[in-house]
């Protein structure tokens, strides 16, 4: 869809573990909502309509009359206020302290630097950027700056470079450095807060002069930074063009005072701080009335159809529509229709905003246009904050450049309106939005400028029009208070804002008390203490689930009791952002992505139990702890101090310090597992198949796709046949649970059935040990396996098929099933690769590389090959049997299984009270 730019709409009757009535029916209406006509006849047959209400006195309205609508709109606006702030006291700077300032001679940002170590108790280090730098190079000159001292902050000056970025010109130098250097921050393992610092990047007070579009940008990323890094955020600062000594010393007194404060401007007669607040109606709606020719750029799409029926319907006379596809696009001609049943004539052209010329080419065949509309842009989630400036430009080049070329040939005083759509993501930010709240941001700043020079302009902080994403994508913003609009009444609102004294209003329905509590639930945001619905409950808002108040009620209960509290806190969170009526349907042991988190939805739960805990956890919560048993665990750790978990493991689970175990340590066996041919599914069944004797071979396996009478003859020169036709089949490796590893059935199927051997055994050596697998989660634990690939054809299953049949995702998968995270190793040394995968689990265990590892191989043969092979080289014995150092030795016989031993140093299974099975005292390769 996306190359032929077709738009489809996509809904299914049932979903994994849903498939339920309602739930067929919940996927007609999706249907029904967006435009497609259902027969409802079969499902209401013999039923006759009847008219609403059905109680003649009942007043109950059910659609949105106008009076409604305006009383939304009224709730609906918001605006960016700057409030004055206490004067600051000015104590001195300490420590180590960090000036990333851009290459050359800027006075303005070296001047800021030095302002950093005049009080003279701050060590200021100062690092210049080049121009042409990269991510991994800024990575090394922050370690080779940093070094392995503490930073108390770093403070970058990088966004007062303006110049365009000579790979990525969409993006100024300072944007992109800005976003380089965030990321290189964290790969450096500087921990201090990161504080940017713009230039006139804001107006802050009515005298200010106009902001910098370019700088602004970087107050729209540093707003999400905030939201997904607020352990490394420190904030935003905008300075004046000439600061003062009064101006630096300010500058230094913010940074140097412990306060929430992170959006703040420095102006020489005071230090203010940003806020949202409502936007009271300034005057009556259609203060800007349409008429002539107006221009929508986006105009074939869903808003740009809605707003082009308001033009029509209120006195545009012409109407120029720009879209890349012109009247190719989707639903074009039907708009077309509609809009000239209106009265109005329609001009469908196909432009690419970004193309300058072509975009002038346009704007000079419309001599009389009186206002333009800006719709051109893609609304951008799931970015990641560390994306490549590729993905930061492509959303710059689709929001901002049409928005720039407008500006450059629209600059004239004949135009009556100038209109973006921009977002409320730019005002207060929004996870997996950056680069987008980034081009919001300069949008805004691009309408200040304008309204500087005496021209219209505004731009509308728009929040989700209904119909316009995905509705899942509509589903989770509600849940989480941030409510789709329904589109006539986001008209209404947009009449009363064009034309307005407001440059940058916002529009958005917002449920405060859902979306405030978990918004500052990694940070405080004084952003919002001017909202009277946030202020009347500060309290709240302030430390929605107060740690202290929490660990009390759980020190009050039994260990039991706790945990199935934190365990329902958890399912609750997670029921309430996928919908479901209650945590009942949370199953706390199934893994989150197998529940329907993603990216977005798992850093939204990470948020709710910020608030309900008063902790400060990772965005990288659930991916680390998968499951709503194994976050509840680490919730109990962190609340109080107890690392046992609910399902504990009887050991030490850290590995020993390098040096501080002997080389020569003896490595004990505490558990082993196995499966083999004849039955054999553990260590006892072997040794009884062993004491017994045993017959254990067996004829070709019929279950895999082998042609068996094809495949033997008795003539060991016969190409792609085989002389023997017995061997040690299991018989049953197709066997496999894996809805227990959180596997789906299309991936299981794709995989290796070593891997799914792996993975079982695995599980039933660690319960041999009388460890519960699931409480290996973030343990020492190493995996090192022998095995190589047999042929197993998974490439059938595009998506799984890499994974499925990679050898070294024989150990990967273990170590991510059970979140172990000591060293993953898969090992092929042909015959001896099990034992020199035992060779290097015991020496990692010697050297402290991890405190208990799994050892282990496995083979089965999923094609015929290896038969094949060796009946060529005549080194197969003709039974089938191996004659080890007899006289009547006449060749190999091949045979299929898995073996697991779990291995732990044997002073440390000794003091944790593991049976020691074996020992190793010593290997070598």
């Amino acid at each position: 869809t996306d190359t032929t730019h077709t738009d489809i709409l996509v809904t299914g009757s049932l979903r994994r573990d849903d498939g339920t009535v309602q739930r067929f029916l919940t996927s007609l209406a999706e249907l029904h909502v967006r435009g497609v006509r259902i027969d409802w006849g079969p499902l209401f047959a013999g039923v006759s309509p009847v008219e609403l209400p059905t109680y003649a006195f009942q007043r109950e309205r059910f659609w949105l009359g106008a009076d409604t609508a305006e009383s939304a709109v009224d709730t609906w606006r918001y605006q960016i206020s700057w409030n004055r702030l206490p004067d600051l006291d000015t104590p001195d700077l300490s420590g180590t302290w960090l000036a990333v300032v851009p290459e050359g001679d800027d006075e303005w940002a070296m001047a800021g630097a030095r302002a950093l170590a005049e009080p003279g108790r701050a060590s200021v280090r100062t690092l210049q950027v080049p121009c042409d730098t990269d991510r991994r190079t800024l990575t090394g000159l922050l370690m080779d700056v940093a070094g392995s001292d503490d930073i108390a902050g770093v403070v970058s000056f990088l966004a007062a470079d303006e110049r365009a970025h000579p790979t990525h010109p969409a993006l100024s130098r300072g944007m992109a450095h800005t976003v380089e250097l965030l990321c290189a921050l964290t790969t450096a393992d500087v921990e201090a807060p990161l504080w940017c610092v713009t230039r006139a990047a804001v107006m802050a007070l009515p005298t200010d002069s106009a902001p910098s579009p370019a700088q602004a940008a970087v107050w729209g990323f540093g707003r999400v930074a905030g939201l997904e890094r607020s352990e490394r955020w420190g904030g935003l600062i905008d300075l004046p063009v000439h600061c003062d000594a009064q101006v630096l010393r300010r500058f230094v007194a913010v940074l140097a005072q412990a306060t929430s404060e992170d959006q703040v401007a420095v102006r020489p007669s005071a230090v203010l701080g940003r806020r949202l607040e409502p936007a009271p109606r300034t005057g009556p709606a259609d203060a800007w009335r349409p008429h002539g020719t107006v221009l929508i750029t986006g105009g074939t799409g869903a808003l740009g159809a809605h707003v082009a029926r308001w033009l029509a319907q209120s006195g545009a006379e012409h109407l120029v529509l720009l879209g890349r596809r012109g009247q190719k696009a989707p639903g074009a001609a039907a708009l077309e229709d509609e809009l000239t049943a209106l009265g109005v004539r329609v001009t469908m052209t196909a432009c690419d905003v970004t193309d300058r010329a072509a975009l002038a080419g346009v704007l000079a065949s419309v001599p009389d246009l009186t206002a333009v509309i800006h719709l051109a842009g893609t609304v951008r989630f799931g970015g990641s904050l560390d994306a490549d400036l590729d993905e930061y430009a492509a959303v710059f080049d689709a929001k901002v450049t049409g928005a720039l070329h407008l500006d450059e040939l629209l600059d004239h005083a004949s135009l009556e309106a100038f209109v973006l759509f921009s977002s409320a993501a730019a005002v207060w930010g929004g996870v997996g939005q950056a680069g987008y709240a980034a081009a919001n941001a300069l949008l805004d700043a691009v309408a200040q400028r304008r309204r500087a020079r005496g021209l219209p302009a505004t731009s509308i902080g728009w929040g989700t029009w209904g119909g316009s994403l995905a509705p899942e994508d509509e589903q989770r913003l509600s849940r989480i208070g941030l409510r789709p609009m329904r589109p006539e009444v986001a008209v209404t609102a947009l009449r009363h804002v064009v034309g307005s004294a407001e440059p940058c209003p916002a529009i958005t329905d917002v449920d405060w008390e859902t979306f405030g509590p978990a918004f500052t639930a990694g940070r405080p945001s004084p952003l919002l203490s001017a909202l009277p619905r946030l202020r009347n409950s500060s309290d709240t808002m302030a430390m929605a689930g107060e740690r202290s108040g929490l660990r009390r009620r759980l020190a009050e209960v039994s260990t039991a009791d706790q945990d199935r509290t934190l365990v329902d806190l958890v399912r609750e969170h997670a029921a309430e952002l996928l919908g479901h009526h209650g945590p009942a349907a949370i199953d706390p042991t199934v893994s989150f992505r197998r529940l329907g988190f993603d990216s977005l939805t798992a850093v939204e739960l990470r948020t709710r139990l910020n608030a309900a805990t008063g902790l400060r956890l990772p965005a990288t919560l659930l991916f680390d702890h998968p499951s709503c048993r194994a976050v509840a665990d680490l919730l109990r750790s962190e609340l109080l101090g107890d690392h046992s978990g609910s399902l504990a493991v009887p050991s030490a689970t850290e590995a020993a310090p390098v040096g501080a175990v002997a080389s020569d340590e003896p490595i004990a066996i505490v558990a082993m597992s196995c499966r083999f041919p004849g039955g054999i599914e553990s260590p006892e069944d072997l040794w009884r198949v062993v004491s017994e004797g045993r017959e254990v071979l067996s004829g070709f396996p019929d279950d895999r796709g082998w042609d068996v009478e094809a495949l033997y003859d008795p003539d060991p020169d016969r190409p792609r046949t085989s002389y023997v036709r017995t061997g040690a089949f299991l018989h049953d490796a197709a066997e496999f649970d894996p809805e227990l590893f959180g596997i789906s059935p299309r991936e299981a199927l794709a995989m290796d059935p070593q891997q799914r051997l792996l993975l079982e055994s695995a599980w039933q050596v660690l319960e041999g040990a009388r460890m519960a697998p699931t409480s290996m989660r973030s343990s020492r634990t190493g995996v090192f396996i022998g095995g190589w690939a047999q042929g197993y054809p998974s490439a059938s299953d595009e998506g799984y098929a890499l994974t499925g049949a990679a050898t070294s995702v024989m150990s990967g998968r273990i170590a991510y099933a059970l979140g172990l995270e000591g060293p993953a190793l898969t090992v092929d040394t042909a015959c001896s690769s099990s034992l020199v995968a035992l060779h290097l689990a015991s020496e990692a265990l010697r050297r402290g590389e991890c405190s208990l590892a799994l050892a282990g191989g496995v083979t089965v043969m999923a094609t015929p090959s290896t038969f094949v092979e060796f009946s060529r080289q005549r080194g197969l014995a003709p039974d089938g049997r191996c004659k080890a150092f007899a006289g009547a030795a006449d060749g190999t016989g091949w045979g299929e299984g898995v073996g697991m031993l779990l291995l732990e140093r044997l002073s440390d299974a000794e003091r944790n009270g593991h049976r020691v099975l074996a020992v190793v005292r010593g290997s070598a390769v």
